[in-house]
């Protein structure tokens, strides 16, 4: 068989693209096992137990395409996290928790959930360019109105995004999400306004919160 020009790159395409998901994968489980490895140390068997789940869903979706990866991540954080305050949880009024923390004591806040979706799909190789922790003002049932975290993910830099979000379980798209007006997004790269992912405002970095985070992270060799 003949190999052309055409037939070539083709198959020079998708080795390329095979050796990009398997590096992700390694480097996802890769964090996965740090993780374990400090979780038990520091929070016990139950939280151990909590990681080896996540071990497993890194596991099922390897090779998985971006949708699926999304999708996942939000069920998994949704389902295996509970919703406790931060001076029930921390002793203090607002706190960042890092993925570790989380993970370890099974709950946080809507920051904590945000945190730890965006971290496990950085992990699974899906680009931070596409991902924006976002604050907005959130309308409840009640009609009040009350600051909270988002997590979106942009399939393309002016995409309606999808909202991951742990007070609405369900993946939809910003548009239909009403009850939510974005106030300031951000990922590691930069701080964007409002529902604009294009603009940036800054450098996360002037968000001491964040800051404090990924210091923590780093400090357990997690960043």
């Amino acid at each position: 068989m003949k190999l052309t020009p055409s037939t070539f790159a083709r198959v020079l395409t998708g080795l390329c693209l095979a050796i990009s998901l398997l590096w992700s994968q390694i480097q996802a489980d890769d964090y996965v096992l740090a993780m374990l490895e400090k979780v038990r140390q520091r929070y016990g068997e139950e939280a151990y137990q909590n990681v080896m789940r996540l071990n497993e869903l890194f596991a099922q979706i390897a090779g998985s395409g971006e949708m699926t990866k999304v999708g996942m991540v939000n069920d998994f954080t949704n389902q295996h996290v509970l919703f406790v305050d931060d001076y029930t949880l921390w002793g203090m009024e607002d706190y960042w928790a890092s993925p570790l923390e989380t993970l370890g004591k099974g709950a946080g806040d809507c920051e904590d959930f945000s945190i730890v979706k965006y971290i496990l799909l950085k992990k699974l190789g899906i680009s931070q360019d596409k991902l924006r922790l976002t604050y907005v003002r959130a309308r409840m049932p009640s009609g009040s109105i009350r600051p909270h975290m988002v997590l979106a993910y942009y399939a393309t830099p002016n995409s309606d995004p999808l909202i991951l979000d742990n007070l609405n379980f369900e993946l939809l798209p910003a548009s239909r999400r009403g009850d939510l007006a974005p106030v300031f997004s951000f990922n590691d790269k930069g701080l964007f306004v409002a529902n604009n992912p294009t603009v940036r405002a800054g450098s996360p970095t002037n968000i001491s919160k964040w800051r404090d985070v990924l210091t923590r992270m780093r400090q357990d060799g997690l960043e």
